[in-house]
């Protein structure tokens, strides 16, 4: 390299380092990735969408392989309730303390609450305590993963004052949940239990629940738990949310499988996984949608992402509503306004999220008038939603269509969340890269 060229190299290096310096002096966060969404509409206040990003993804990170531990496949069965999200509880530490927790296949880092206690205030009854944990240890700042080779900007990590590794997840609304990383196990049955996993020990959070992180990262539960499939049910939740329905969980095998019908997973080439996908989101080929037997004229290529990686679709069970590109969000709009827009609410949108909606003295009507959906897919898979589950009941009476805009997450890709996979067996098969839909009367399989 001659002189000049090994000076402007100097310059660029040096000019990266101040720019890296300013980051960490701001605390800015800064991400080359798409960051995941795990979304519940509040029915008391405005939407609240967590931005649970994933870990460092990169092959040449220096990872310890003691933190990867080997499990035998796992077969477990449980109960979730339903409410805004699938609230699972599970025994982790040694003896077992049952956690409540969020199931989410659009996040990687399972974290659970740990309050500090206080002299006068005791902690939420739910929240876990490490002190009566035989198995309980945290991640000291020299781990990898808090010093990873390369930084990860959307999971700030540092070392706090007793030289532990500290992480921070921001919510979009400003709010913050943040702790340290610890290893602990979950202990499913006197016969079956995990290693200590990496778990994140939050002791300040605005949730009561923490978060079972399933997607496809090498840090999610699923992954260090070498899950090979794991499945769920949806009940049906009705009026407003009072009553929380029972579903299933299956950790496993699930001995309805044979109903399935199965959607391979998307995989993209490096070259598109920047600066909109998700590569760890459970992508799949989505065709087109349909409203009564009218198929809309929405592109294909609209479901899929385009070389920035905007318009994947993600099977998402920690977000509650379907939102869709601007493009099939428009169509789909259009034909329900063309059905019963004389109907519609003018000028309300709940949670900033979602703006088809109507009084409840037109509920029933609007449901008959706009009649069943379906969402379709590659293998010639279908997801009907029945018109009795095209509204939502949100607050006051008021009803409303559950498909948003995905702008109004800041966001470029279609999700289709969990309020239209009630009734639905979904399976996510990561041994073969699949995922699966069944029938089910889901609060019938408990």
């Amino acid at each position: 390299m001659d002189t000049s060229s090994s000076k402007k190299f100097l310059l660029l290096f040096v000019t990266f380092l101040n720019f890296f310096y300013i980051l960490l002096a701001k605390n800015t966060p800064f991400s080359m990735s798409f960051p995941l969404i795990s979304t519940q509409l509040s029915h008391n206040s405005s939407s609240k969408a967590l931005f649970l990003s994933s870990l460092v993804a990169n092959s040449n990170q220096n990872t310890n392989t003691k933190t990867m531990p080997r499990v035998s496949s796992l077969n477990y069965k449980s109960t979730f309730k339903y409410s805004m999200a699938l609230i699972i509880t599970l025994p982790i530490g040694t003896p077992p303390q049952n956690q409540q927790m969020v199931l989410d296949t659009g996040s990687q880092l399972s974290w659970i609450q740990c309050h500090k206690k206080l002299p006068k205030i005791p902690p939420p009854t739910t929240s876990f305590d490490p002190s009566l944990s035989s198995s309980f240890s945290v991640l000291p700042c020299s781990h990898p993963l808090c010093k990873p080779r390369i930084p990860d900007f959307t999971l700030p990590t540092s070392c706090d004052q007793n030289r532990l590794c500290h992480y921070s997840y921001f919510y979009a609304d400003g709010t913050l949940a943040e702790g340290n990383l610890v290893r602990e196990k979950i202990t499913f049955s006197r016969s079956q239990s995990t290693p200590p996993l990496i778990l994140g020990c939050a002791t300040e959070s605005d949730d009561a629940e923490g978060i079972l992180g399933m997607n496809l990262g090498r840090f999610s539960f699923a992954s260090q738990a070498k899950v090979q499939k794991f499945s769920y049910c949806v009940p049906i939740r009705q009026g407003n949310h009072t009553v929380k329905p029972t579903g299933t969980f299956y950790l496993g095998q699930n001995p309805n499988f044979r109903t399935f019908r199965y959607i391979n997973l998307l995989t993209f080439p490096q070259s598109q996984r920047m600066p909109n996908l998700d590569p760890l989101a459970y992508t799949v080929g989505m065709l087109g949608i349909k409203i009564g037997e009218k198929k809309l004229n929405i592109s294909t290529k609209v479901f899929r992402p385009n070389a920035g990686g905007s318009g994947q679709t993600i099977v998402d069970s920690g977000t509650e509503y379907t939102f869709l590109v601007e493009e099939a969000y428009n169509k789909v709009r259009e034909e329900i306004v063309r059905l019963v827009g004389r109907k519609m609410k003018r000028g309300y949108v709940y949670g900033e999220a979602l703006d088809m909606c109507f009084d409840s003295v037109h509920s029933t009507e609007i449901g008959r008038l706009i009649g069943d959906m379906t969402l379709q897919f590659e293998n010639g898979v279908e997801i009907l939603i029945n018109k009795e589950r095209m509204l939502d009941e949100v607050e006051g009476g008021i009803h409303c269509v559950g498909i948003g805009r995905s702008e109004s997450l800041g966001i470029a890709s279609n999700i289709i969340g969990n309020f239209h996979q009630q009734n639905l067996w979904v399976e996510f098969d990561l041994r073969n890269r699949r995922v699966g839909f069944g029938k089910g009367e889901c609060s019938m399989q408990v």
